[in-house]
């Protein structure tokens, strides 16, 4: 159960805290499967694709701490990939 409390009647700041607590726990991934009927062949193929992406994570980060790959570049914050200039 998610609970946020609003200080000073500042809804805006406890939205945003909502949204991202509920983002975090992957609340709205979980309501998008469910606005639509999934048969069972589907969720099977997608949950043998998502515990492959996660066997994949594991494994790479694995390697990077044994020093096999190199270690991730730093994010730079605005410099996201999209809206190029013109």
């Amino acid at each position: 159960m998610v609970q946020i409390f609003v200080r000073d009647n500042n809804v805006d700041q406890a939205l945003k805290a909502l949204k991202k607590k509920m983002q975090r726990e992957g609340s709205f991934r979980e309501m998008k499967r469910h606005v639509h009927y999934e048969k069972p062949s589907e969720k099977r193929a997608r949950q043998k694709a998502e515990a492959i992406r996660r066997a994949r994570k594991l494994a790479r980060k694995r390697m990077q701490r044994e020093g096999l790959l190199p270690a991730p570049k730093p994010r730079v914050p605005g410099a996201g990939a999209g809206g190029g200039s013109r």
